[in-house]
């Protein structure tokens, strides 16, 4: 299955990134000489995505602009200027610009480099394992080893089929949300139109034992500070080198 539909969290403040993100969006810092939006919007175009819905807030017109000079995928703003919907929210009113079928939802400022040349993406990998029949969710997942600027807390534990469940209900398998996953947009029907965390319904997918995960290929990065853009493109440096 080929997903062509994606909503990418792109509004929030970054105040950890601060005082970077005094003048700019986090997503727009660059990190390897990209962009890290640009890293979440390459991956999808690559999987064959063809639209995505973009939420902004922090420095809109920025984002906007930058949005707007980025080809290969049918943007469509999000405008939140208004105030924050947090990751939930932000999702709900997304969805509402797009059509009914699979999405992906992104983060803007987690990406991922090293996947195996020619193989299938991970993303490519993810709309194959996704299946609505017995999942509300299904999310890439990284283990701990394999991130750069991770606060080294796991988040979930997976079962052998791929099941997961949260990490301090159970210590076995441990692995790290990479901060993408998969979803019918109707698992979010009864969801609030009001700002709220969507940890909830990953909660109310373990509680129906739908949520399940699959792991990446290649390595993870998050960079929440200053102090860690150094680390990250010492991290793609290496990368780079070896490949």
């Amino acid at each position: 299955m080929t997903i062509k539909q994606a909503m990418v969290l792109a509004a929030g403040l970054g105040t950890r990134m601060r005082p970077i993100t005094d003048t700019m969006p986090k997503p727009l810092v660059k990190i390897g000489g990209k962009p890290m939006i640009d890293y979440t919007l390459d991956s999808l175009k690559q999987a064959g995505v063809e639209r995505a819905a973009v939420n902004v807030h922090h420095f809109a017109d920025q984002m906007e602009a930058h949005l707007k000079s980025y080809h290969g995928l049918d943007i469509l703003i999000s405008d939140e200027r208004g105030g924050l919907l947090n990751n939930g929210g932000g999702i709900v009113k997304g969805l509402t610009l797009l059509d009914r079928e699979t999405i992906f939802v992104m983060n803007a400022d987690l990406f991922w480099i090293g996947e195996q040349p020619g193989a299938p993406s991970n993303l490519d990998r993810l709309a194959g394992f996704f299946d609505a029949g017995s999942m509300d969710m299904a999310m890439l997942c990284v283990r701990i080893e394999n991130t750069t600027g991770h606060n080294g807390t796991n988040d979930f534990s997976m079962a052998a089929d791929g099941r997961l469940t949260r990490h301090r209900d159970d210590q076995s398998n441990p692995v790290v949300y990479a901060g993408a996953f998969a979803m019918r947009p109707e698992f979010l029907d009864d969801a609030p139109r009001d700002p709220f965390n969507i940890n909830s319904y990953f909660d109310k997918a373990i509680g129906r034992g739908r949520l399940y995960g699959m792991m990446m290929d290649g390595h993870w990065l998050t960079v929440g500070t200053p102090e860690a853009v150094d680390e990250a493109e010492e991290t793609i440096r290496q990368f780079r080198t070896f490949a």
